[in-house]
C-alpha cells in the first residue's frame, strides 16, 4: 500500500518535466507538498481527449468510480491504490485501466513496516540522486446528483522490490520515462500495458528513515525527509 508521498515540484516544474500543459492554464496548484495524504487534490498527467497532447489537471486522491451512487459509499482507504494483479478483474479498476491511465508526479514515498508494534519507524524511498518519478495511475470522473463532476485517481501498486520487501510487500508502480507515452495512450485499448506493472529496479532507489512526524497529516515540511536522515547519521535511528 502507498498511503503518503512527496511532491517537490510546483506547477511550472512539473509542466516542464512532463511536457504537459496545465488545464486550465490558471490551475490553482500549491507548491511543494511533503506529506501528501488521501482525499487531497494533486496534479496528474493524462492525454487530452481533444488535442491528444499531455495535460496536467488536479484530481482527488482516492478513486471514485463513475458508477458510484453516493460519495459516502467510498469507504476509507479502499480506493487510493489499485493492485496490479487484479486491475483487469475488479469493476472499480477495469474501465479506468483500459481508457483512463495517468502519471502521478512524485519525488518520494513513505512506508511503514507491515509487521511490528506501534509506533513504527517510517521510511522514505526515492530514486537515486533524487530524480523525480512518475507513479502509474488510473483516474475516473463521477457526477453527483447536482450535476457536479469530481475527477479522482488511484496509484497502481505491485510487489515490492528487494529494497522494500523486508518491511512491506507492496510498492507503487514507478514508470520509466520511455514508457510514458504508451501508458497514457487513450487509443490503445487492446494491447494494454500490463507488462509495465512491475517492481522498479531496487539498485536505482535509495531508502532512509523518515521523521515519525509524517504520521500526522498536519505536519508538512522538508524536515519530514531531512531530519530523519540526519538523525540516522548520528545513530539515533536504525538504517
Amino acid at each position: 500500500m502507498c498511503g503518503r508521498y512527496v511532491r517537490k515540484g510546483d506547477k511550472q516544474k512539473i509542466s516542464e518535466a512532463f511536457r504537459a500543459e496545465p488545464n486550465p492554464a490558471e490551475l490553482p496548484m500549491p507548491g511543494a507538498d511533503y506529506n501528501i495524504a488521501p482525499t487531497t487534490y494533486q496534479p496528474i498527467i493524462r492525454e487530452s481527449r481533444e488535442s491528444g497532447e499531455r495535460e496536467m489537471v488536479l484530481a482527488r486522491w482516492g478513486l471514485v468510480p463513475f458508477f458510484t451512487k453516493e460519495l459516502s459509499d467510498i469507504k476509507g482507504l479502499s480506493t487510493i491504490n489499485a493492485r496490479a494483479e487484479t486491475i483487469m478483474k475488479a469493476p472499480t479498476w477495469r474501465e479506468p485501466f483500459k481508457k483512463r491511465r495517468c502519471l502521478i508526479p512524485a519525488s518520494a514515498f513513505y512506508e511503514w513496516p507491515k509487521e511490528g508494534k506501534a509506533p513504527k519507524q517510517p521510511y522514505i524511498f526515492e530514486l537515486s540522486r533524487g530524480n523525480p518519478m512518475a507513479f502509474a495511475g488510473v483516474w475516473d470522473a463521477w457526477k453527483d446528483k447536482d450535476g457536479h463532476w469530481l475527477q479522482s485517481f488511484a496509484i497502481v501498486t505491485t510487489e515490492a522490490n528487494e529494497l522494500l520487501a523486508w518491511m512491506h510487500p507492496r510498492m507503487p508502480v514507478i514508470l520509466q520515462a520511455r514508457d510514458y507515452d504508451r501508458w497514457l495512450d487513450r487509443g490503445e485499448t487492446e494491447r494494454l500495458p500490463l507488462d509495465l506493472l512491475r517492481p522498479f529496479d531496487a539498485d536505482a532507489m535509495e531508502m532512509h528513515p523518515a521523521n515519525p512526524k509524517v504520521g500526522n497529516v498536519r505536519n508538512n515540511g522538508e524536515e519530514l525527509m531531512r531530519v530523519a536522515v540526519e538523525a540516522a547519521e548520528d545513530g539515533a535511528l536504525p538504517l
